[in-house]
């Protein structure tokens, strides 16, 4: 059979089935990389900043749908009540997230013997890589702009050094700070006093964290996966037809191979010799 695989048009067919099945593998690699691929990758609604208050409401629960939301607010920094983060990384470099308490203006007032007189948000204000470097947060008036994101869980069995905490969890926050919060913190993006920039960007030492929104989780296409398989079970095909026509023309070969051999092994009977003839007519 490897003879009639090695005759040139067998050859020729074999790149052509190894060709067309490398064009399969390319059409399912490419669908199967839609299967994963989420069709939005931003819900642009979140870049459109929002009040806080008009967004989030405090002693209520963290909505998913609010997660990454832009949002502004004013009101004061109590510079009592700021903490660092450690194992930040930015730019390779690990350093301390700088969170501070913001009082928010006009925001609900919980009720209740542990709330506080005013309603206060963590704002992740910058990153530093020395803790003496941080700093304190503007006074007066502040118009805060920032991504709002769901608080994140303390880490287990830590006690964090003083002046800092495990994690920007508000549960955390709020026994340190003795303060009622809302239920999530903000990454601020723009801080501004009057028209003075206060924030990250207006060289005060910290470094702006830049948080951007995260895409929604991809969800798996079963109907693009489907095809991802479709088309390599095409590509195996491809290669299983030419297997199968070198296969059928090595049988024929064998058949005409045959019938040869028997036309030239025929053998007739003997001829009668004349004489033989002669005597059986004599009388």
């Amino acid at each position: 059979m490897w003879k009639t695989a090695l005759q040139p048009r067998w050859i020729a067919g074999l790149v052509f089935a190894i060709a067309v099945s490398g064009v399969f593998v390319l059409l399912s690699q490419w669908q199967f990389g839609r299967s994963t691929q989420p069709e939005v990758p931003v819900n642009p609604t979140t870049e459109q900043a929002q009040a806080l208050t008009k967004t989030l409401q405090p002693g209520d629960f963290f909505h998913g749908s609010v997660a990454d939301q832009m949002v502004t607010a004013s009101g004061t920094y109590d510079p009592a009540k700021q903490v660092l983060v450690p194992g930040r990384l930015k730019n390779g470099k690990t350093g301390y997230w700088v969170v501070a308490a913001f009082a928010v203006a006009d925001a609900p007032v919980l009720k209740g013997a542990a709330s506080s007189p005013k309603t206060y948000i963590p704002v992740a204000r910058g990153w530093i890589a020395d803790p003496a470097d941080a700093g304190t947060p503007p006074s007066g008036i502040v118009r805060l702009t920032g991504r709002l994101l769901p608080s994140e869980a303390p880490v287990p069995n830590t006690a964090p050094e003083p002046g800092q905490a495990t994690a920007v969890s508000v549960a955390e926050l709020i026994n340190a700070w003795n303060v009622s919060s809302y239920p999530a913190f903000v990454s601020a993006t723009a801080e501004k006093s009057g028209t003075a920039d206060v924030g990250a960007a207006a060289g005060s030492g910290l470094e702006p964290l830049g948080i951007a929104a995260q895409p929604p989780a991809a969800k798996v296409n079963w109907l693009n996966l489907f095809y991802s398989v479709e088309w390599i079970v095409f590509a195996g095909f491809a290669l299983f037809i030419w297997w199968r026509l070198v296969k059928d023309d090595y049988r024929r070969s064998l058949e005409d191979a045959e019938d040869d051999t028997g036309d030239h092994g025929h053998e007739g009977p003997e001829p009668t010799q004349p004489n033989e003839i002669q005597q059986k007519v004599q009388p």
